[in-house]
């Protein structure tokens, strides 16, 4: 089994997700290693792009800090190789489609392969292209965008990325036009959604866009494998800065905590 198989082996997971380089790869280290020490089973590094096109305002500023800052994809793979010394958690990129052609595809899942990151999440990239990942020898899972599914499925509003390993439904409201962001309520039947991914894979499941709160952890992790929290993460880091780690570690606890059995 490979790291994101185990990160579902018997148990819901609670992922992660954190923009590279905000405010510094230091501290993005620093704080996935926090969220691995408070129970996450699989963290997302984001890596910032210009015009992050599936993000709400808290990530997209997000990624504004960061490449002011500085951070490039270089130095990203620079701090993953580095984190990979001191953890196994799985990892996953997420990426924008402009990032990687411009890097050169090849060469950029080679250094994936060769840092140790598991995945890639390109919500930009149509899934007919998913085969430009597929690139053989560098065993890393790759998942694009599933239009063509979402439109012979209208009643499906949302984002949907199956890979190997897992199956991504990235939920939204039609009056929200996709962008993620932290909600209070949220209204979408996930429920029935999951059952219909259940018709066309047997991979784990793993539901985000807007969970915020323990109760809407273990409310979709009742009905789905795994529960996706982005914003909210990266909202105490734009708020606590470098100091944010130990926000970031009780914040997740509690996340964890609401996991289903």
């Amino acid at each position: 089994m490979n790291r994101i198989q185990n990160a579902f082996d018997n148990k819901k997971a609670f992922i992660g997700f954190i923009t590279a380089g905000d405010p510094s790869l230091d501290k993005t280290e620093e704080f996935i290693l926090e969220m691995e020490k408070a129970g996450a089973a699989l963290v997302e590094i984001g890596i910032p792009f210009s015009d992050p096109i599936a993000e709400g305002p808290v990530i997209q500023e997000a990624n504004l800090r960061a490449l002011s800052a500085g951070c490039t994809t270089d130095k990203i793979f620079d701090m993953v190789a580095k984190l990979r010394k001191k953890t196994q958690i799985p990892l996953a990129f997420m990426a924008y489609a402009n990032s990687l052609y411009k890097y050169g595809y090849d060469r950029f899942c080679k250094r994936c392969a060769e840092v140790g990151i598991d995945g890639l999440i390109i919500p930009d990239m149509p899934f007919e292209e998913k085969y430009i990942l597929s690139t053989p020898g560098y065993n890393i899972d790759s998942g694009n965008l599933m239009n063509k599914w979402l439109q012979e499925n209208p009643e499906l509003d949302g984002i949907m990325c199956v890979t190997d390993d897992i199956a991504y439904y990235l939920y939204r409201e039609l009056e929200k036009i996709g962008k993620r962001g932290v909600r209070d309520t949220i209204t979408t039947d996930v429920g029935q959604i999951v059952d219909m991914i259940r018709q066309v894979t047997d991979v784990p499941t793993a539901v985000g866009f807007g969970i915020n709160k323990p109760e809407q952890v273990h409310q979709y992790t009742q009905i789905a494998d795994g529960a996706i929290v982005g914003s909210a993460i990266v909202r105490l880091v734009a708020q606590y800065g470098e100091q944010a780690g130990p926000k970031i570690y009780e914040y997740v606890s509690e996340m964890v905590g609401g996991l289903a059995e």
